[in-house]
């Protein structure tokens, strides 16, 4: 499919969503896993800055989508506003019922102008969720993933789960849907976006070349001492 996009300088645009924990990142990573990072990004921003507050809001967003051949994954995207930003009053009812006018519009223009775009929710069980919290908390290889954030927004899952109903209701649009996926199976939640992935996004199989290796080059070389380099000491064989 990458091939494909790059050869028809096609530009994609994918978006993953979803509470705390439901597996945004693990996704996105295995979808990177077979992909050439020169034509595949992955757009994680952070808390906006000083001067990213004053601008409109879609601004920051809007300087990383494709380009003629590349793939762009979004983990979490503007939809920020509708989810954490609504919940935890980063946004005023203005800036929040804005956002509602504006996002429908904006994606309709994207899709307009050619970009596919593709919008993912992973959907996660309030058991399972608690069950991963937990992981996270005894598990020190995860523990980083815990914020604040987290927490407070656990304690208010009622709230996440009203704004992304409000979300769906204004979202759901024929050229950008929103798909669902179940995401209580972290490794089936993968295999199944990908494989959706895999169908809406129209590709070909772009012919290549027979490949063959050239002749070494062969003239005298003397390689310099092996103990005259830093070595990285060898403490594991994979065998």
């Amino acid at each position: 499919m990458q091939e494909w996009i790059v050869h028809e300088g096609l530009r994609v645009m994918v978006i993953f969503e979803g509470r705390d924990t439901a597996g945004k990142g693990g996704t996105i990573k295995r979808i990177m896993e077979r992909l050439n990072a020169r034509y595949c990004r992955v757009v994680a921003l952070g808390t906006p800055t000083e001067r990213e507050r004053t601008q409109w809001y879609f601004q920051r967003y809007i300087a990383h989508l494709p380009a003629a051949g590349e793939i762009v994954l979004f983990d979490r995207s503007w939809y920020n506003r509708a989810g954490v930003e609504k919940v935890m009053d980063f946004c005023t009812p203005d800036e929040h019922a804005e956002f509602f006018r504006t996002c429908p519009q904006l994606e309709r223009a994207l899709v307009r102008s050619g970009i596919i775009l593709v919008k993912y929710w992973l959907s996660l069980s309030d058991e399972e969720q608690e069950r991963r919290f937990t992981e996270r908390i005894n598990n020190p290889g995860k523990r980083w993933k815990l914020s604040p954030m987290d927490l407070e927004a656990r304690a208010r899952w009622v709230d996440y789960a009203e704004a992304k109903d409000e979300m769906f209701a204004y979202t759901d649009i024929g050229e950008a849907p929103w798909h669902v996926v179940d995401a209580n199976d972290k490794k089936a939640a993968r295999l199944n976006v990908i494989s959706h992935l895999l169908e809406i996004v129209p590709y070909e199989a772009v012919p290549h070349e027979a490949v063959e290796l050239p002749p070494r080059q062969q003239r005298a070389y003397a390689r310099p001492p092996i103990d005259g380099q830093r070595w990285v000491p060898s403490r594991f064989v994979v065998r």
